[in-house]
């Protein structure tokens, strides 16, 4: 039988409604960080609710880091500015528990790794370029039985890469990602037959990638940063996942 396909329906909680309802005069303006909600007792009376359902929804509502809330404040809960935190929190909520692959997760971190570069190329400073080499010098120092130790190294180059592009979404975004993958990254290290060789692999294209950004040479970065990218996580990926990551070599 043709027609329209319809999805089952969610009941919705009393409180989820308030919670939209802020959250939607958070996002338009009509409520500014340093503002003050109405106090739990107009609340109640404004969405019409009980005093349980309003105290759910100020903690939920705490939780995501919208507002400040101490139960019976007769000021009211107040709206907080925005933090990266609360950021990296969803995001890493969202790579964690959704359907995401782990190819499209490297082919995000291609991505922000690029245009981190990318950006660094143009900003960095000598402190810059200074902590990338500190961090290099610590995964050459890393013992090749210490995955974690490299790893931690390694992790250091790409925050100070991030830092060095000034964008702190870009900052959040591949922290987040970084994170996520990270168990990848030991437990490659751990099971390689030739752990040196890779390691000195990785040592090698920071190093690359330290000379094009003391060079200035944004897209040599970015072309390097992929490649290393692609080279180190294409062995984990089936087919169709490794021709999608090579269109961002091309």
């Amino acid at each position: 039988m043709g027609g329209p396909r319809f999805e089952p329906v969610r009941a919705v909680r009393a409180y989820e409604r308030v919670v939209e309802q802020i959250e939607e005069a958070v996002e338009s303006g009509a409520l500014t960080p340093g503002e003050r909600l109405p106090s739990e007792r107009e609340l109640m009376v404004q969405f019409s609710v009980g005093r349980s359902t309003v105290r759910e929804a100020l903690r939920v509502l705490q939780a995501r880091g919208l507002v400040r809330s101490r139960p019976g404040d007769p000021n009211g809960a107040e709206v907080l500015p925005f933090s990266p935190v609360v950021l990296k929190k969803s995001m890493t909520t969202l790579a964690r528990v959704s359907e995401l692959s782990l190819g499209e997760l490297v082919q995000f971190r291609m991505v922000l790794d690029a245009t981190a570069v990318l950006l660094a190329a143009r900003l960095r400073t000598e402190e810059h370029l200074a902590e990338m080499a500190a961090a290099v010098d610590d995964m050459k120092a890393a013992d090749a039985a210490d995955a974690a130790a490299f790893g931690a190294a390694d992790a250091a180059f790409h925050d100070a890469v991030a830092r060095a592009g000034g964008n702190k979404l870009i900052q959040v975004c591949t922290d987040v990602v970084r994170a996520v993958m990270a168990g990848l990254v030991e437990d490659r290290l751990a099971r390689a037959p030739d752990r040196e060789a890779l390691m000195r692999r990785g040592v090698a294209h920071h190093e690359d990638v330290i000379a094009a950004l003391r060079a200035g040479d944004g897209p040599l970065a970015a072309r390097l940063t992929r490649q290393s990218m692609y080279d180190y996580y294409a062995g984990h990926l089936p087919a169709e996942e490794r021709a999608a990551l090579r269109t961002l070599l091309e």
